[in-house]
């Protein structure tokens, strides 16, 4: 109880000293689906290691990503922004994600968890997907790490992509930002992530160190290692998530093989909803990756810290991934930087403290690539476009649909009608979103644009 209170008074206080400096491992799973894993409801999928991480810690269960695709909620996981914000919602091509060649990345000007941490003593390492920037100024490494190892961005992205007529080049394998390999074997590539990942916390388990492993499975298309491939109740899908719960055993044994277990906070969580056409569930939720249903934005979340984070518990608090930033600041002593807006909050309290823990936020913003499509608050959450609207300027007069999260988590009953003063409510926070970080060709009072570089060169060539 004593370690709990006074990991709480650092959160608060926002100050840490060396030897209370948690290292942090950020396990972050592309296109996960929200009952993928046992402790959100899977019966499909063996998760043992996940099973007792939840045992052992505490899941979220109103976790929101910020986005619906790989490059935006990456980009909110780094800088504590919303991606529109950053500038990285959807570019002038009208791509919502970032492509091999692209001009565009992550503005070297925005600072990123890894370069907070930095600043603090961490040594940070990225192993696996990164999809914020192929060009060298946006690369890992130029953002506060000082390692990688990884596929740079989604693993269709290759020559051999089967993807027509994207004609991508070879899909390569980075180590720092060099190329060690084009069209690496996939099938191996979650257990090379899991052999990086080990030894980078062998060579730093005097800390504090972070390590953000972002695995490139189970996204399209899946592969397994032959200790997995075709052993699931869910084919490739299924395979894929029993062997990132295989990784994520070996994280945890290798903790307490070094004695750093009680030492180490870890999170687990998605990228985005899950794509339930390649085998994702999304259970009770409505609709997946791609959608402002929530079965888009919202994501299985588990925290484990032994003697800090409450084991077996969990919190229907609302968080958003653009809460990490400020919130490992509070745990690290880092600081927040005070000289932009950053859209995160200190969840410290929800992942330490007790089952009632409020959230810290007015609301949460549903973007549909740069369109502003519904908003929550508290249980209510409105839906202002038609979904996935895409249409030029906002709607002026759209249909709205309501809805009670707290009863009616699937979507299914609009009851705008019943409440109109909830409407108007809502209402006047889409507004201040609007004015905020803008809706379409609007644009945003206070957003920032992403990086640019030219002309684009391949990692890679034809």
């Amino acid at each position: 109880m004593r370690g709990i209170i006074l990991s709480l008074f650092l959160a608060v206080a926002g100050v840490a000293t060396a030897a209370e400096k948690p290292n942090i491992v950020l396990i972050f799973v592309d296109d996960l689906g929200y009952a993928d894993i046992g402790p959100f409801g899977s019966t499909l999928h063996r998760t043992p290691h996940l099973d007792q991480m939840a045992a052992e810690g505490r899941k979220l269960t109103s976790f929101y990503v910020s986005a619906n695709v790989c490059t935006p909620s990456r980009s909110s996981l780094m800088t504590g922004s919303y991606p529109r914000r950053v500038g990285l919602d959807e570019n002038e091509k009208g791509q919502w994600v970032l492509f091999p060649r692209n001009e565009e990345g992550l503005n070297p000007d925005e600072i990123t968890v890894a370069e907070m941490l930095k600043d603090v003593g961490y040594r940070t390492a990225l192993v696996g997907k990164w999809h914020l920037g192929d060009q060298k100024a946006f690369l890992p490494t130029r953002h506060g790490f000082d390692s990688y190892f990884g596929i740079p961005f989604s693993n269709d992205m290759g020559h051999d992509s089967r993807r027509q007529p994207y004609n991508y080049p070879p899909l390569p394998l980075l180590r720092g930002e060099e190329v060690i390999e084009e069209e690496p074997d996939q099938r191996l590539i979650t257990q090379r992530y899991t052999h990086e990942a080990l030894e980078f916390i062998e060579s730093s388990k005097d800390g504090p160190f972070f390590l953000y492993l972002a695995h490139t499975m189970p996204h399209w298309p899946q592969y397994a290692s032959e200790d997995f491939a075709g052993k699931s109740k869910n084919g490739k899908w299924g395979d894929t998530v029993e062997e990132i719960d295989w990784s994520t055993g070996q994280i945890f044994a290798k903790l307490d093989e070094l004695g750093i277990d009680d030492d180490t906070l870890v999170i687990f969580t998605s990228d985005n909803g899950g794509a339930t056409r390649h085998g994702a569930s999304n259970a009770p939720l409505r609709g997946s990756k791609g959608t402002t249903w929530e079965g888009g934005h919202r994501v299985c979340f588990l925290a484990r810290w032994p003697g800090h984070v409450p084991a077996g518990t969990s919190s229907d608090a609302m968080a958003l991934s653009v809460d990490i930033l400020p919130t490992f600041a509070a745990l690290s002593g880092g600081e927040v930087p005070s000289d932009r807006v950053i859209d995160g909050k200190d969840i410290g309290p929800i992942l330490l403290g007790g089952e009632s823990e409020p959230t810290p936020h007015v609301a949460y913003y549903y973007y549909f690539m740069s369109h502003l499509n519904a908003v929550r608050s508290g249980r209510w959450k409105l839906h202002v476009a038609r979904q996935g609207g895409r249409a030029p300027d906002y709607e002026p007069n759209p249909v709205l649909e309501l809805y009670d999260l707290h009863s009616d988590i699937g979507e299914t009953e609009n009851v705008a009608d019943a409440y109109p003063q909830v409407v108007e409510r809502l209402q006047s926070l889409v507004e201040v979103a609007r004015t905020d970080l803008g809706d379409g060709k609007h644009p945003g009072r206070n957003v920032r644009p992403a990086g640019v570089v030219g002309p684009a060169v391949g990692l890679t060539s034809n």
